[in-house]
């Protein structure tokens, strides 16, 4: 009998859970797992989570004074992370709040706030990723970060310069964002695309090329798939992010799955780039895709983040008044 095409994936790539959903992690067996604001709101609105909730409101309200809300959130986070390292072996990814995407210190603070409250719950370093956005700000934070043996994940990368400044800082793990980019081009006019021709499939593979050409430890990550096409033509990458509907139907599914990506059979890298500054910062302008999909992810983020805070500061004040 054929393996599923998810097991097969499984054999050549490390399979990661897009998601906050405690259960759809135990049930799916990924070997890490990536949140973000999106995911902990929609995990913080289901009342299969009202416990952990409960406890996070119940904590703030004992904190009290004006940065409750912020730390609440905080406190969620890491409380969904802790409970998703029980179930992962691997990793599991924090974000820092995206409203800190253009100021390094702050995100370098936050970052190491992240860590000291997982090793509280007895959660170590090495168990966690922290998320930062592949802004420059947020790839310097990462070189400093990386520098004390907190490794990163950056997100929201869209394009080559991204990559090579965040190889270029010793990024632990990229993740480069495969649907996002093809939804831009669709809605540029392109298309219509095969899973071989697909703007974001191309893009991974480039820059997983480039990495594998110039011997760059930095792991690549595809991010934020469409559909199992996409999936299935990034087979072999280092690791694929992949939410829960797209997992089961690649368990669901049968037939050879190839593999596409492989350290021995990447073709000759273009000339490996310097980029400083400004260098980074007129390549990522002269790419309109990249530099709008970037900041819509930014502002994405940053309204869930919003959201979450004001579904936060609502429980808190309903817990004053009990």
């Amino acid at each position: 009998m054929t393996a599923s095409k998810l097991e097969q994936l499984r054999a050549m790539t490390t399979v990661v859970a897009d998601t906050g959903d405690i259960e759809a992690v135990r049930r799916l067996k990924p070997v890490d797992c990536t949140t973000n604001p999106t995911l902990i709101l929609k995990a913080v609105e289901t009342p299969a989570y009202a416990g952990l909730v409960d406890e996070a409101i119940a904590w703030g309200k004992r904190q009290g004074g004006a940065g409750a809300v912020e730390a609440v959130c905080d406190r969620l986070a890491v409380t969904f992370g802790t409970e998703l390292t029980k179930i992962v072996p691997g990793r599991v990814s924090t974000e820092v709040d995206a409203d800190l995407s253009f100021d390094t210190k702050a995100t370098i603070e936050k970052a190491r706030a992240i860590i000291a409250a997982y090793q509280e719950r007895g959660v170590g370093r090495e168990r966690i990723l922290i998320k930062i956005a592949s802004t420059w700000e947020g790839i310097q934070a990462a070189r400093v970060l990386q520098a004390e043996g907190i490794d990163c994940n950056l997100t929201l990368l869209f394009a080559l310069p991204q990559a090579v400044a965040c190889a270029d800082a010793k990024a632990f793990l990229i993740s480069p964002f495969v649907g996002r980019i093809l939804d831009w081009h669709v809605k540029a006019g392109g298309g219509p695309y095969t899973a071989e021709t697909d703007p974001g499939v191309v893009s991974v593979r480039s820059i997983y090329s480039y990495y594998k050409a110039h011997g760059i430890d930095t792991v690549v990550m595809g991010a934020s798939f469409r559909n199992t096409g996409e999936i299935e033509a990034l087979a072999g990458c280092d690791r694929l992010t992949i939410g829960p509907g797209l997992l089961d139907e690649l368990q669901a599914a049968t037939g050879e799955l190839p593999r596409k990506l492989s350290p021995e059979t990447v073709g000759k890298a273009p000339e490996r780039l310097v980029l400083d500054e400004k260098a980074f910062r007129f390549a990522l302008n002269e790419d309109a895709m990249a530099t709008e999909k970037l900041a819509e992810g930014i502002r994405g983020f940053v309204k869930d983040l919003r959201g979450l805070r004001k579904l936060v500061a609502a429980k808190l004040e309903q817990a004053k008044a009990a």
